[in-house]
């Protein structure tokens, strides 16, 4: 009480950072983004590639059940944490040209999380997101997914086109290290990513837009964007595969017949089956067994209190004698996280020049796509590279047919998307393929055959209600069959 001088000296934090490198924001958002254990429970089953029978925390797309305790894990990581610092970033360097080419990647990077977001939940808070810190918006309205998309085609290619080799400035990002030209490879590679989304309810606007990508994509697996995980920062579908998930996730049936039915190589370096277990401290190595013949599936349909009559049926020990992801190689802690590669985007130039948006040899896209993921898997740890003989082979037996194109290409992208539980879903749904059946649980579907959309997050409920409800009288009511804008298939 008797100090009268120094308080703003003495309440100011010396080492207390007051801003931040934008590159580090970016860097943030790239690494945070990488699927996580909620891509399990919900996008990789809903597409009939993981399934596992336990309820509680894994209770999801197992059982059509709208876990509003795991939808809202792509809702909170995204707004709170990645959202956030892009648009922090993006703000801190709009009026620094000598920074075009950090605001050109993380722009880019904003609209790929962007439809992460809006694709998992429709519409959602877009034009005012992230403005909390920046101008106290606190309550951001939803906005329409259509002028979402429309906006975010727009920044893809405005981004892209404003990334400059000329600059000084060179900013070393966790996906390029600064390499402009593969930055460069990658907006346009999103933009044709984008574009597809809207086949369905715009072809016209699609059409555009995937022509205007098709001449600077990704060439090479060395364009693909992934997260190089390591001791520091590891892969969360691993870490919850090797912990205490280890024995409730398996290979689903569908993902492991059309595996097998094909006699495709990739299964060799996916899968494990502990032959024999009967519990799950039997899933050791002494029972391992990776070859493709004795892999089986986990059919959908049980929990695991009903699923003893199909453990019988399959001769097997019990359920824990199911097929698995190998937690050693792609189900490794520090196993990458690949986010959009090369191989999806040749599998979708091919479906352009299929439908005369983009000239081309589609034959052509369609091997390469095959050939691309088939070369992917030698970048995951463990034994995992697939023989170039193995692959010639499988790709002379799989040519792109005439009359099914669309199935082949949806087949092999549903393949090439594996772990990328986000982009396999959202593109099953907006193409209807790959064909597979769904879920025999009805659990809380009302009128759909599969889930259409997460739903929002309780919280949003409680603190912005007037905007949830706006998007909701919009888009459809808050449940699991509302389907996104462009999901008209």
């Amino acid at each position: 009480m008797s100090c009268e001088d120094g308080f703003d000296e003495l309440n100011t934090n010396p080492v207390r950072l007051t801003s931040i490198d934008p590159i580090f924001q970016l860097n943030r958002s790239v690494i945070q983004i990488a699927p996580r254990y909620g891509n399990l429970g919900y996008e990789t089953t809903i597409v009939r590639q993981m399934i596992t029978p336990f309820t509680g925390v894994g209770t999801g797309a197992n059982l059509n059940q709208d876990n509003r305790a795991a939808t809202e894990d792509n809702w909170q990581l995204g707004f709170r944490n990645i959202i956030n610092n892009l648009e922090d970033g993006v703000e801190s360097l709009k009026d620094q040209p000598e920074k075009t080419n950090t605001l050109s990647m993380l722009r880019i990077w904003k609209a790929y999380a962007f439809m992460w977001l809006t694709d998992t939940y429709g519409d959602i808070p877009y034009s005012q997101a992230g403005r909390g810190f920046l101008d106290g918006t606190v309550f951001p309205v939803y906005d329409a997914q259509e002028s979402i998309y429309s906006d975010i085609l727009n920044e893809l290619s405005s981004a892209t086109a404003a990334l400059n080799e000329s600059a000084d400035e060179v900013a070393q990002d966790a996906l390029y290290g600064g390499n402009i030209e593969r930055w460069r490879k990658l907006g346009n590679s999103l933009l044709l990513r984008a574009a597809m989304r809207l086949s369905e309810i715009d072809p016209t606007t699609a059409a555009q837009f995937a022509a205007s990508a098709a001449g600077g994509l990704m060439e090479s697996n060395l364009d693909n964007a992934m997260v190089r995980h390591n001791a520091d920062f590891r892969n969360q579908v691993g870490t919850n595969l090797n912990g205490g998930q280890a024995g409730f996730f398996y290979l689903d049936e569908v993902f492991v017949d059309w595996l097998q039915s094909n006699n495709d190589p990739r299964l060799t370096a996916i899968a494990v089956r502990y032959v024999g277990a009967e519990q799950e401290g039997d899933q050791i190595e002494e029972n391992a067994d990776r070859s493709p013949g004795v892999q089986i599936g986990m059919p959908q349909g049980f929990d695991n209190s009903t699923i003893p009559p199909a453990v019988e049926a399959r001769g097997l020990a019990s359920l824990f004698d199911f097929s698995q992801l190998d937690r050693n190689r792609l189900g490794n802690p520090e196993a990458p996280s690949f986010l959009v590669t090369h191989s999806q985007t040749q599998l979708l130039l091919a479906e352009a020049i299929v439908r005369g948006w983009v000239t081309g040899d589609a034959a052509a896209a369609y091997e390469e796509g095959i050939r691309a993921n088939m070369n992917q898997f030698a970048l995951w740890p463990g034994e995992t590279t697939i023989d170039q003989a193995d692959i010639d082979a499988y790709v002379t037996a799989h040519p792109l047919t005439a009359g099914s194109e669309m199935e082949d290409i949806h087949w092999q992208y549903w393949m090439s998307s594996y772990l990328n539980g986000y982009e396999a879903w959202a593109n099953f749904r907006r193409t209807g393929l790959p064909d597979v059946p769904p879920n025999p649980l009805v659990g809380d579907l009302k009128t759909e055959d599969f889930i259409r959309r997460l739903t929002y997050p309780d919280s949003e409920l409680t603190v912005n209600r007037a905007n949830v409800e706006a998007a909701n009288g919009r888009q459809g009511p808050d449940i699991l069959d509302t389907r996104v804008w462009w999901d008209v298939n």
